[in-house]
């Protein structure tokens, strides 16, 4: 942005004037996040005029060194952090073919601020028809994701947990998640964590030593119980799951639970699992 100072008078104000334009253009200098693969490069620049805020976010995305799409990102508040890769070096833009296609997909990771929220990713996609790209967005949550190929074709898999169980059945700090894995194909973000049982398996197994744990520090494990048991559902193995976490809850009650509360406990615990599709 070009700023023209007007001749004053008094040369006190053409001096403050000068210090005044020479102020704003500092804070507006932007920083800058880069990525390419092949011919496509991508960008995401913005300002930072204070700690903590972020402003004037654009994405460019170049093709054989043609500008394709140059715009400024939505952001639901001034705190959007762009985080560059989310599950890996930082200020480095992915810019990776998700789906075998050929063509690299661009994804956009931001961070809205707060103590523990919230992560999503904006993934654009090129369009050969009409040679624009085509976004997506994703939610997160708390816990974000990693890019890894889990099952070696060659193409990546999103590595995640599912945040829908943060503050289900207790505390933030005391919640835990079951395993989400999802695979990015066609434009579209698909749910293929009940192909991975070995990964499900390893995972729920960790969830119950941490529970076990839990127990022993005076936590009462609701939150690690819900987690193992959706975890559980994923194998298929829904039964045998209520009967381990209910002769555990049983077992590790405190002396002032009453059998209600016990019973309220497993009957919202089974609603969740159906409301969020683990139960089908």
């Amino acid at each position: 942005m070009m700023i023209t100072i007007r001749s004053f008078s008094s040369q006190s104000l053409i001096g403050l004037a000068f210090l005044s334009a020479t102020a704003f253009t500092q804070t507006a200098i932007a920083e800058t996040i880069t990525g390419e693969l092949g011919n496509v490069r991508a960008e995401i620049s913005y300002e930072k005029p204070e700690e903590y805020q972020y402003k004037n976010v654009r994405l460019k995305i170049i093709r054989a060194d043609k500008t394709v799409l140059d715009r400024e990102l939505p952001q639901e508040n001034e705190y959007d952090r762009p985080l560059g890769n989310i599950s890996g070096q930082e200020n480095n833009l992915p810019v990776q073919d998700l789906d075998g296609n050929k063509e690299p997909e661009i994804i956009a990771d931001f961070f809205t601020g707060g103590a523990h929220c919230c992560t999503y990713s904006l993934i654009y996609r090129y369009d050969s028809k009409s040679q624009k790209y085509i976004k997506i967005r994703h939610e997160w949550g708390n816990g974000g994701y990693q890019l890894k190929d889990l099952d070696k074709d060659g193409l990546p898999e999103f590595d995640s947990r599912d945040d829908r169980f943060a503050y289900a059945f207790t505390a933030y700090a005391a919640s835990a998640y079951p395993l989400q894995i999802w695979r990015y194909r066609q434009g579209k973000m698909v749910d293929v964590t009940r192909s991975y049982p070995k990964l499900i398996f390893n995972h729920a197994s960790e969830l119950w030593q941490t529970y076990t744990q839990a127990r022993q520090q005076g936590d009462d494990g609701k939150g690690f119980l819900a987690a193992y048991l959706a975890d559980k559902y994923l194998l298929g193995q829904g039964e045998d799951g209520w009967k381990r976490v209910q002769q555990a809850y049983k077992k590790s009650e405190s002396s002032s639970e009453t059998l209600r509360e016990r019973t309220k406990f497993f009957a919202d615990l089974r609603k969740f699992l159906r409301e969020t599709g683990y139960i089908k």
